[in-house]
């Protein structure tokens, strides 16, 4: 396992807790709206990424320590999630449909860890820090295998207003990430942090140690 401290750019000028951003961010990295949804709420700051299909670089690359989440609907499967979470795909596509032309984006995120993880047994001990099932997770580790699974922590930030977008062919495709088309209208824009640096740091503290314990013990 290696673990990379990140030093995301803090934008965090606005006061205490608030997030401004400016509107030459605009990178997006993809992720189920399921996930999204559980990351907005604070139920976890963990994603689990090897990379898209078409990939430019053939592996995932955390292109920016700053970026919005874009939530995709398309090929979220219902029985790679947990139990207790598998309803909540219907209410993440309550008002979506193939042919849906705009795309609310609600979250902000910076990473401030990523961990880089070769075997099974690391990843079953943070199995309760996260949404999917073991099956999932296996299935990312076993993907591309020479290849490590990065396992980033984020934190999250909820946009005071969401950005409703027109979703632009580039959009689509097998790809982590792309670069949002934002007006000039839009000059900054208000986030807040969905937990307090309290409960953030303790949850971080509690995956980092988690790893460290797992790698330790296959040595």
């Amino acid at each position: 396992m290696h673990c990379f401290t990140l030093e995301p750019y803090n934008l965090n000028d606005g006061g205490v807790g608030k997030l401004i951003i400016s509107n030459d961010q605009r990178a997006a990295l993809k992720e189920w709206a399921v996930a999204v949804q559980a990351l907005e709420a604070g139920r976890q700051i963990v994603i689990l990424r090897k990379g898209g299909i078409v990939e430019e670089t053939r592996h995932f690359e955390l292109r920016n320590l700053g970026f919005y989440l874009y939530p995709t609907f398309e090929h979220q499967k219902k029985h790679l999630l947990k139990p207790s979470e598998q309803e909540q795909i219907e209410a993440t596509t309550a008002n979506w449909h193939p042919d849906i032309e705009t795309i609310s984006i609600r979250c902000y995120a910076e990473a401030m860890d990523d961990i880089e993880v070769f075997s099974q047994e690391q990843l079953d001990r943070i199995r309760d820090k996260h949404i999917w099932t073991d099956e999932f997770a296996a299935e990312r580790l076993k993907w591309k295998r020479t290849q490590p699974l990065h396992v980033i922590l984020l934190r999250v930030y909820k946009l005071a207003q969401p950005l409703e977008l027109r979703i632009r062919p580039e959009y689509n495709g097998c790809k982590s990430w792309h670069d949002l088309e934002l007006t000039a209208a839009i000059a900054k824009i208000e986030a807040f942090p969905v937990l307090t640096d309290e409960q953030f740091e303790a949850e971080r503290t509690s995956i980092k140690q988690t790893l460290d314990t797992a790698i330790s013990s296959e040595n």
